[in-house]
């Protein structure tokens, strides 16, 4: 097999509006994530039915997913964070447990 360590963390995944992705990456900057990836003009169905992905002229109202592994003592104060936001926003945000190789890459 490998000799490769993996090290548990949780992973977001934050969908939200294109308008909105600085706050969701500022809240993220500010808690110390080290890092994220975005996916840009999301394609899907959800409770507002489908949403089309691709607008050509409007990058607010696309939906972008950001991505972070990050420690599970991040995750609460992460989501209590989000929480008032999503209370007048749509949006959403997925936590999964993840396993990862180089935990230096995430965690300080």
């Amino acid at each position: 097999m490998s000799n490769l360590k993996l090290n548990p963390l949780k992973k977001l995944e934050i969908i939200i509006e294109g308008q909105h992705q600085e706050f969701a990456t500022d809240l993220l900057d500010r808690a110390e994530v080290k890092g994220y990836t975005i996916v840009g003009n999301l394609s899907g169905k959800g409770s507002q039915g489908f949403h089309e992905g691709h607008l050509m002229f409007n990058e607010d109202e696309v939906l972008n997913m950001i991505i972070a592994a990050v420690p599970e003592e991040l995750v609460e104060p992460l989501l209590e964070g989000f929480a008032p936001f999503f209370d007048k926003h749509s949006g959403v945000v997925f936590v999964s447990d993840i396993q990862v190789s180089r935990l230096v890459k995430f965690k300080s």
